[in-house]
């Protein structure tokens, strides 16, 4: 299940954050994984494999 995503997108999780927000935006790329709530720019590294289980869909690609 290879969905596609890249820097700056903003995806959605399968879980929502405390915060209620469930829009993610991708900030850091590599072995690891950053994302930053949207709605209280709390940011939090994930493996990529984690994140990939944990991902639901892009909602916003960013243009390059």
């Amino acid at each position: 299940m290879n969905k596609e995503y890249g820097m700056h997108d903003i995806v959605e999780m399968k879980k929502a954050h405390p915060c209620g927000t469930n829009r993610w935006k991708i900030i850091r790329m590599g072995m690891d994984i950053r994302i930053k709530c949207e709605g209280c720019a709390h940011s939090v590294l994930l493996p990529r494999k984690e994140f990939e289980k944990k991902l639901k869909k892009v909602l916003v690609k960013s243009e390059e």
